[in-house]
């Protein structure tokens, strides 16, 4: 039995503009009805991949197949794509239903049939009642829902999403998130959505590429990008994170320690790192895996799953945030600050930790994610 091919594949891409290495040799391939993000910081490259791949830009190098198709030489208008722009692109002087059925009366789609598809596209996005009305009548939401319909109606093999959620408050985008999601998986066509939006590419990608400087750092599930970065980067990007730089002084197959003598700490891992001893490590611990404990005359041994004085801090609590369904602790650790998360299971009454007190900050032996870069 053969193997399917991806349904798109970008095979050693490289963008220059004149010295300017937009895109640097990324090779990535992306499924048939995967919901997949292009992730990473303004002018990393990941909106010039995108334009490649709908034909408005040229690769300088290497190629682009979509469904086994090499398109070095197919136009814009002849790919199997469509695209939902930043700003929408909604034509103001047409209805939504006309706005709608652009794409099908351009290609010359008979009237009879432009017309179930358009009520087809509008009630798939929820906006079966407004096909009578004008953009200015609308809100961002409901606009940033004409063009998904545009778009999807012309059944194109790849939606291409430019940083679609964009220019919504965050409630809408909130929910314009799990709406698009439930869109995608009902219609089943592949989504690639460009976003510098962490939250966003984990909330609705199955996969993520982050890119950085034009070059591809890691490709994986939201979850493998956050609970196993490939490097620093990675690990800083996604999410929070308390990143401890130390020395790998023990590595056995089921254990392993790292000296990080600025925090005063011993690492223990129960596994192994496979690295040289001495070598220089970074261990990744996100601040929701750090528990929070009042100080007193014991230190907090009792429980715990390593070894007696290793991934225990002291510290003083320096200021917090509350945002609601969970605190962020800023802990003076010697002279630095760790970040550490407590979600509040229980309606406020009386704060359990204050500024200027005195905490032990431990962790399981599972939390860190090592990186060697």
């Amino acid at each position: 039995m053969t193997q399917s091919l991806p349904l798109i594949h970008f095979e050693n891409v490289s963008k220059h503009y004149g010295a300017v290495k937009a895109v640097d040799n990324v090779s990535l391939t992306i499924n048939a009805g995967e919901f997949f993000a292009l992730l990473g910081p303004s002018g990393c490259g990941k909106t010039t991949l995108l334009r490649m791949l709908a034909g408005f830009e040229v690769p300088s190098e290497g190629r682009i197949f979509i469904d086994g198709v090499d398109m070095v030489n197919v136009p814009p208008n002849k790919r199997p794509v469509n695209m939902v722009f930043q700003s929408y692109a909604v034509f103001p002087h047409m209805t939504v239903a006309d706005n709608v059925a652009y794409g099908l009366k351009i290609d010359g789609v008979p009237a009879a049939e432009r017309k179930v598809r358009v009520s087809e596209a509008l009630e798939l996005v929820k906006l079966g009642e407004f096909g009578a009305r004008m953009p200015d009548q609308l809100s961002g939401g409901q606009r940033q829902r004409v063009a998904l319909a545009r778009a999807l109606v012309k059944r194109p093999k790849v939606l291409l999403l430019d940083e679609p959620l964009s220019a919504l408050d965050a409630k809408l985008r909130e929910a314009m998130r799990f709406e698009l999601a439930q869109i995608q998986e009902k219609v089943g066509v592949t989504f690639v959505m460009v976003t510098h939006d962490q939250d966003e590419a984990l909330a609705m990608a199955c996969r993520c590429a982050l890119i950085k400087n034009g070059t591809l750092q890691q490709l994986g599930t939201p979850s493998e990008l956050y609970e196993y970065p490939a490097n620093r980067f990675v690990a800083d990007f996604i999410g929070s994170v308390n990143m401890l730089e130390g020395k790998l002084m023990g590595d056995e197959r089921d254990s392993a320690v790292i000296d990080v003598p600025s925090y005063g700490a011993k690492i223990y891992l129960d596994h192994g790192v496979t690295g040289a001893t001495g070598a220089v490590v970074w261990a990744a611990i996100r601040p929701e895996k750090i528990e929070m404990l009042p100080r007193d005359n014991m230190m907090p041994l009792e429980g715990r799953s390593s070894p007696a004085g290793h991934n225990i801090l002291q510290g003083i609590i320096r200021d917090y945030a509350y945002l609601g369904s969970e605190t962020v602790y800023q802990v003076q650790v010697g002279q630095q600050i760790m970040r550490v998360l407590r979600y509040n299971t229980a309606r406020y009454a009386e704060r359990e930790f204050e500024i200027g007190q005195s905490v032990w900050l431990c962790w399981h032996p599972q939390a860190p994610a090592i990186l060697l870069q």
